[in-house]
């Protein structure tokens, strides 16, 4: 019998890096584990104590992310055969699964997940030289451990309700396992972010005053590195505090709602402190000149509920206000 436990220390090594929850749609992947055969019926009623029970079992599957909450997936499963203990041949069953899936996250790395539907079994009785297919219903619970956006691990048990038929016989089988998912399909960041609404237009300023910047910057999901068109945006807030060595600036990060609450706070702060680190770094600017927030997800200027919206999200806005200037200067 292949001990569950036997794959827990090789999930939590996979697992050790923390990341938040993947946006990717589409996932595919492969399990193995171990299979329990018990509750015999049909043509194998009686007969429990004359066939082995536990084998091993495995498949692959496929699914897509409805919601980060919802998806669906379908697969092939093999579970396995009870050996025949009297004479060669066993009961030997597999078939294809689709399930309904619901995910709870608990942390940044790790989802809770129950599962359920039908699965679509063929099953050989090699003893009595028969064979059936048929629908059973399948229900299972695990938990997924992410390593990074792109690739993750399951500990997982699934319970196989009556698979067979009256003739070759009927059993309930268990399955626990390892699964390796990868995940793919997350939409691109989007390359312009919407500023937000401007203000009512301003009385004419007098020829000394000099107008405010505002700059917003996209990032992409769960980064805070800057691109070149960040830098070139950047150019004329870094041009203002050269030449105006009073100038001040303000740089406020954002981050779309994905993810844990306290994780997308100090990922806004990384954000704007990596905009500030550039301004600081390659133009000599005083980091005393420069004021620092992270709002995380609490400030958005779009829903989050769309693709697009959480893009608009993800954020740095660095703002300088106007200036007066004495004559002269």
């Amino acid at each position: 019998m292949i001990k569950i436990v036997k794959f827990v220390p090789l999930a939590i090594f996979l697992s050790g890096a923390t990341y938040a929850a993947t946006e990717n749609l589409w996932y595919f992947g492969a399990r193995v584990g171990g299979t329990h055969f018990n509750s015999f019926d049909g043509a194998l009623d009686g007969q429990k104590s004359n066939f082995g029970q536990d084998d091993w079992g495995g498949g692959v599957f496929l699914g897509y992310q409805f919601s980060p909450l919802v998806g669906l997936e379908g697969g092939y499963t093999y579970l396995g055969e009870a050996d025949y203990d009297l004479a060669s041949g066993g009961f030997e069953a597999y078939g294809l699964d689709l399930v309904a899936k619901l995910t709870w996250p608990v942390s940044d790395a790790i989802d809770l997940y129950a599962k359920g539907g039908a699965f679509f079994f063929n099953v050989d009785n090699s003893v009595n030289d028969t064979d059936g297919d048929g629908v059973s219903g399948t229900a299972g619970v695990g938990a997924e451990f992410f390593m990074n956006p792109s690739l993750s691990t399951r500990l997982e048990y699934q319970y196989y309700n009556q698979v067979g038929r009256s003739e070759p016989g009927k059993a309930d089988i268990h399955f626990y396992g390892l699964s390796l998912v990868y995940h793919w399909g997350a939409p691109a960041a989007a390359a312009v972010v919407e500023e937000a609404a401007p203000l009512p237009e301003p009385a004419p300023l007098p020829p000394s005053t000099i107008q405010p910047i505002r700059v917003a910057l996209p990032f992409d999901f769960d980064s805070s590195q800057l691109t070149q068109e960040d830098i070139d945006r950047l150019q004329p807030i870094a041009d203002r505090l050269v030449k105006y060595p009073d100038s001040k600036l303000q740089v406020i990060g954002h981050t779309d709602a994905s993810g844990k609450p306290a994780y997308n706070q100090k990922l806004s702060e990384e954000r704007a402190a990596a905009v500030a680190g550039y301004l600081a770094g390659y133009f000599s600017i005083g980091m005393d000149r420069i004021e620092i927030k992270g709002f995380g997800e609490r400030d958005p200027i779009a829903p989050n509920n769309t693709e697009d919206g959480r893009a608009q999200n993800r954020r740095v806005e660095a703002f300088m206000p106007g200036m007066t200037m004495d004559d002269g200067q």
